[in-house]
């Protein structure tokens, strides 16, 4: 029936230190990243990875196909940023975030570190940890049957 599918509120969290990272990392955990998608803005000081994110919350509460939702995660006061086996050449890549741990350093600086399956790895070296996830709608690419919707 149209209109019957219930439409999640969208998330945004912020994280201002480890713990707060980690619930955000729980969030993310899973989610698909292309090389094309992680954009870094030396001169902003700001990192940017669109990705598709499973919605854990629609999982958790029982439902039974797995949704997807397009997210965008942002650090700012970003000092440095090191790839560590990750093509930047190929914008086609697919990746899978694993999950973001904090490593502090002279408070309140520190590295961020988003780490990928295969061994690829992002080290954000940052002023302070100052990081945002934002749901920006569902994912209805890709998710679907396949014919689901043809006349």
């Amino acid at each position: 029936m149209i209109g019957s599918e219930s439409v999640a509120p969208q998330l945004k969290l912020i994280a201002l230190d480890a713990d707060d990272l980690a619930v955000i990392s729980t969030h993310v955990q899973d989610a698909r990243v292309q090389t094309a998608d992680i954009i870094w803005r030396q001169g902003e000081k700001r990192l940017v990875v669109g990705m598709s994110r499973l919605d854990w919350e629609q999982t958790l509460a029982g439902e039974t196909a797995p949704r997807r939702l397009i997210a965008a995660l942002r650090f700012d006061r970003v000092l440095a940023c090191k790839a560590r086996n990750i093509d930047v050449e190929a914008p086609e890549a697919a990746l899978e975030l694993v999950g973001i741990e904090f490593h502090p350093g002279d408070a309140p600086s520190g590295s961020a570190l988003l780490m990928f399956s295969q061994g690829g790895a992002l080290r954000l070296d940052v002023e302070c940890l100052e990081c945002e996830l934002t749901d920006l709608g569902t994912d209805d690419l890709g998710t679907g049957d396949i014919g689901e919707g043809a006349a």
